[in-house]
């Protein structure tokens, strides 16, 4: 099974380094969306889902609509989520970045720390969970490992966020990984293919739903009355099966007059889901770091490092 996992692994690898590396202020989001898309497609992959770029308290599920202006501005905390599957295997990754931080004279000195030190803490969070994972233990555990290296620093968990398990072609396969303590008895097995992602901030540590959405799952083929309805249901579900999908992967499919009434049909017949927009709830910033790692006996194999 591990060698199923390489090279979907080795991709999303190189491509979260080259995105730290492009990201820049004044840039436009959808271009960083497309250069992580576009490169995971140039390295033999295509994406698991749309790349997420999640900025400050804007925490997850934020991907580029169509023809999206919106810009990252130097002294943003941005998180890069993204994922890659070689005919369904999936490697999942995400690492948090604060823009011009090697040139912020301008900026609030405290602040500019405290984005830092977020940043950090989610990298030492993601560590001490790895380094719990391995074969007969209990999942909970898992988040206590999370929680307790991120009180440390005086900061909090998001808890109403998890890691996940995945399968072949299923991004969230039914197991929740905590981010916090709790009495969660579920065992760990070897072989089983667990995405950690603990979430920190200096807010009160929960989301909310947003009204936006931008990132799509095909749930069921459903009767439609208008046939480009029709047609783009069944183009989603050819195209990107059980997996997350973008409104914007479609626009080569159809005009964007038809597109919209169209998605707003399948999303009313519930044929397919959308995933709100997240927000931690007391606007405070966010930092997220993940690995996709692969349970074995005495430990577990990172295949996103």
């Amino acid at each position: 099974m591990m060698e199923m996992y390489k090279k979907p692994g080795q991709i999303v690898s190189k491509v979260r380094k080259m995105a730290v590396d492009h990201i820049k202020a004044d840039m436009k989001i959808i271009d960083l969306v497309e250069y992580v898309e576009n490169n995971i497609i140039e390295m033999g992959g295509m994406p698991a889902f749309p790349c997420n770029v999640s900025i400050n308290e804007v925490t997850a599920h934020y991907t580029s609509p169509p023809g999206d202006d919106s810009t990252i501005k130097r002294g943003d905390l941005v998180k890069i989520d993204l994922g890659a599957h070689v005919e369904g295997y999936i490697a999942d990754s995400a690492v948090s970045v604060l823009v011009g931080a090697d040139d912020y004279t301008d900026l609030d000195s405290s602040e500019h720390d405290l984005n830092l030190k977020m940043i950090e803490t989610a990298q030492n969070a993601l560590e001490s969970a790895i380094n719990t994972i391995k074969d007969g233990i209990e999942i909970g555990k898992v988040g206590t490992a999370i929680e307790e290296t991120i009180n440390q620093n005086n900061l909090n968990s998001v808890s109403n966020l998890t890691g996940h398990s995945m399968d072949r072609w299923i991004l969230h396969s039914g197991v929740s990984v905590p981010n916090i303590k709790e009495d969660n008895k579920h065992i760990i097995q070897e072989g089983d293919v667990l995405a950690i992602e603990p979430f920190v901030t200096n807010g009160i540590g929960r989301v909310g739903d947003m009204n936006d959405t931008y990132i799509f799952r095909f749930l069921r083929d459903r009767p439609m009355r208008m046939v480009q309805a029709r047609k783009l249901l069944k183009i989603i579900e050819i195209n990107y099966r059980t997996l997350p999908f973008s409104q914007r992967w479609l626009t080569e499919h159809i005009n964007s007059k038809h597109l919209n009434m169209a998605m707003r049909q399948l999303l009313s017949s519930r044929a397919i889901y959308p995933y709100h927009v997240l927000k931690e709830k007391s606007n405070a910033r966010v930092a997220q770091a993940e690995h996709t790692v692969i349970v074995e006996s005495d430990g577990c194999k990172i295949i996103t490092e």
